[in-house]
């Protein structure tokens, strides 16, 4: 499997996806391909995304299946039937089971909307105006069994306004996601991501 193979899942809308397509169109996910959407709502808008781009699609309802790791036993056989190598999440509402996480350990990565290890779990955003920070801003972390607690690959900071929303925050927060995103995709699958215990390096070559 290499790592250049890219499998994406998704779970709703689907912004993130349609970045990580305009950044390999622009040539910006070095040598990654994105071969295959995962979702686990068929009926979400990220499946038009997917069919409009042209990119293959697994959609599944886990309810179909007996068990969440039947669910994911099945999405590991089209993973390894297509060489996918590595696995983005980019708003797929779901745990994951030892059944993908074991075959892909170190392999998969997701983004979430604040500076991690602040405000894990659901609405960060809404986490970080009820705080009060004046700091938040997008991570990018290894997915291991727990709920965003995977070591940290890269972050960038956003300035929480004084007048800000849910809305006004978020709005800034997804320009960085849309940027921050591809250029990690691009950089693990050229193969310049390396990991030592917790800590993430980035080679510039």
């Amino acid at each position: 499997m290499q790592l250049s193979r890219i499998a994406v899942f998704a779970s709703g809308q689907g912004s993130n996806f349609a970045a990580l397509i305009d950044a390999q169109r622009a040539g910006l996910l070095g040598e990654g391909n994105i071969e295959l959407l995962v979702s686990d709502k068929p009926e979400a808008p990220v499946a038009k995304r997917a069919e409009d781009a042209g990119i293959p699609a697994l959609l599944l309802r886990p309810k179909d299946f007996a068990s969440r790791e039947l669910y994911e036993a099945e999405i590991v056989a089209e993973l390894q039937q297509r060489e996918i190598g590595l696995v983005v999440l980019a708003g797929y509402m779901r745990l994951i089971t030892p059944v993908l996480l074991t075959p892909y350990a170190g392999r998969i990565i997701n983004i979430h909307p604040s500076l991690l290890p602040a405000f894990a779990g659901k609405d960060a955003i809404g986490q970080a105006l009820d705080y009060g920070v004046k700091l938040t801003g997008v991570s990018v972390h290894f997915v291991d069994g727990g709920m965003d607690t995977g070591p940290v690959i890269a972050q960038r900071s956003v300035v929480v306004q004084d007048n800000d929303t849910a809305d006004s925050l978020a709005e800034r927060i997804h320009k960085v996601e849309y940027e921050l995103y591809p250029e990690v995709v691009g950089a693990f699958a050229s193969g310049k991501v390396e990991l030592s215990g917790r800590k993430t390096i980035i080679r510039e070559k």
